[in-house]
């Protein structure tokens, strides 16, 4: 009870800078989300083809790993923080309104690297900050800024939707190749369209694409409206900086910091204090430093080989589900509206709103789960739950409504994944060694690579493809998570030697004292 009331407490002196910090998560979700419905009519406005636009992911995953380095730069004053989240919230509007008129793949490309590049500010600013503020009480608040980003992936797609065009735009040979791989009967519907395969691509006006004059398409106006939407949020914090005095036109000799980071100054312990007699949650956490720092500590020195294979088996679980997260949300839209499944445009752009949805869902659900159940337990099941929920996909690939089933499933299950294995993992090695950074680092490659790989795959292989790539996935995820509970009681077995020789020892002193 009194716990609650601290927390409370802390929430109403820094209301503003949490809900602020909050808003900002609100538009890494909105940016991480709109490219999958909005996909083929992203290809008809560039004339590319999937793996080229696939590229698009590719700058944005990559872009957002460097801005998360980046974003580490900011972390030493509060103004400087403040001013990160203003210019990259303000850029994910500009983006926003650019993205309309983006005609080639490579500009497309290049600006969806400047996205990139703030959403990994942000989510490095943004994290950072709430724990400064809270400190051991941040674990709800960080959850709550997690919900955000859901909510802004769920809301992305529903905008989208009503701005989607009916008609496929892109001539039969794109994508007569894929269709003959995964589905014969569909040779029809290629010898149906041999007449429009004889025209130049360049002369050919196919339905719901931008013509050749430059005009833009009715998805214009989805882009404007969340550029629109999301610009109150760096209003927002250009409020606090006004509100904290540390705007150029009210200069201050000594900026004034919030309450709460004059509370985490008065509560830290010093820099150069020895805090090994800490517990472990209040130890300093090294997963908070960027990953070359992180890989140069000198305690590595000795450690047991057990102790680096944790931390690679669980990156590599996280590869493939967070890899997973990003291929199943950037590529179902365009796998709904593909043969055997041939769902209405305007139907399938509810598939990205619906994961997203059920990973926020999952998100809040696992919040007393986890209280009752172990880390390793809610892994298991998730990765278990994952390959089933693909495997069922795939016997019914050609039912719309497993598909819709098989959707939210998949988001409950790999919404609490990271979570639960990032704890799961910092509790084996007793919040020793770099296992924060290193899961974010793997997790975030893993985004990066398989949407490209997934997106390859699909052009050459047909939609049956999609979900042939979750399962080999799901496998390969599960088959590193039973490598990391190997290696768990591998590292078990090697921890306990020195502890059980300092007991003999302790006892034999006391044996000779006596």
């Amino acid at each position: 009870m009194g716990c609650d009331v601290r927390v409370s407490g802390l929430l109403r002196r820094n209301l503003q800078p949490t809900l602020t910090y909050w808003s900002v998560f609100f538009s890494f979700g909105l940016c991480i989300a709109f490219l999958g419905p909005t996909l083929l009519d992203l290809r008809c406005q560039t004339h590319s083809s999937l793996p080229q636009i696939s590229w698009v992911f590719f700058s944005q995953q990559l872009c957002l790993l460097l801005g998360s380095a980046l974003g580490g730069v900011f972390k030493r004053t509060l103004a400087q923080s403040l001013w990160a989240l203003f210019t990259s919230s303000l850029a994910i509007s500009l983006v926003f309104a650019a993205i309309p008129f983006c005609r080639d793949v490579k500009v497309l490309a290049a600006v969806m690297a400047l996205a990139g590049l703030a959403m990994g500010c942000i989510d490095t600013v943004a994290n950072m900050q709430l724990v400064r503020i809270y400190q051991k009480d941040s674990a709800v608040f960080l959850q709550v800024l997690h919900f955000f980003v859901g909510f802004g992936a769920l809301l992305s797609p529903l905008i989208a939707d009503p701005f989607l065009s009916e008609a496929n735009c892109l001539p039969a040979n794109s994508t007569a190749n894929a269709t003959t791989h995964s589905h014969p009967l569909h040779i029809a519907r290629v010898l149906g369209h041999r007449h429009a395969e004889a025209q130049p691509w360049s002369n050919q006006t196919f339905p719901g694409m931008p013509p050749q004059d430059g005009t833009g398409t009715r998805v214009s106006y989805a882009f404007w409206i969340m550029a629109l939407i999301n610009l109150p949020v760096p209003m927002a914090v250009l409020y606090l900086l006004s509100k904290e005095r540390l705007l150029t036109c009210c200069p201050q000799r000594s900026p004034l910091l919030l309450p709460a980071d004059e509370l985490a100054l008065e509560t830290q312990p010093p820099e150069k204090e020895d805090t090994s007699s800490l517990p472990p949650k209040f130890q300093p956490n090294a997963g908070h430093e960027d990953l070359f720092s992180c890989c140069q500590r000198r305690n590595f020195k000795g450690a047991p080989y057990s102790f680096f294979a944790i931390h690679i088996t669980a990156a590599l679980v996280l590869f493939m589900t967070d890899g997973m997260t990003g291929a199943y949300s950037a590529f179902v839209y365009s796998y709904a509206v593909e043969k055997p499944l041939s769902v209405g445009h305007k139907v399938a752009g509810y598939l990205p709103s619906l994961f997203w949805g059920f990973i926020t869902l999952g998100r809040l659900i696992s919040i007393p789960i986890s209280s009752r159940v172990k880390p390793a337990t809610m892994v298991f099941v998730n990765v278990i739950g994952v390959v089933v929920t693909f495997l069922v996909l795939l016997v019914f690939s050609y039912n719309v409504i497993f598909l819709f089933v098989g959707t939210a499933s998949l988001g409950l299950f790999l919404s609490s994944t990271f979570p639960s294995l990032l704890a799961y993992t910092e509790d084996i090695l007793q919040y020793k060694g770099c296992a924060t950074t290193v899961l974010v680092t793997g997790a975030g490659i893993g985004e990066m690579v398989l949407q490209m790989l997934v997106g390859s795959v699909f052009q050459a292989r047909g939609s049956y493809s999609f979900l042939v790539c979750g399962v080999i996935f799901g496998c390969l995820a599960f088959t590193f998570y039973i490598l990391l509970l190997f290696f768990h009681r591998m590292h078990s077995g090697l921890s306990s030697v020195p502890t059980q020789d300092k007991a003999l020892g302790m006892e034999s002193l006391e044996c000779y004292q006596r």
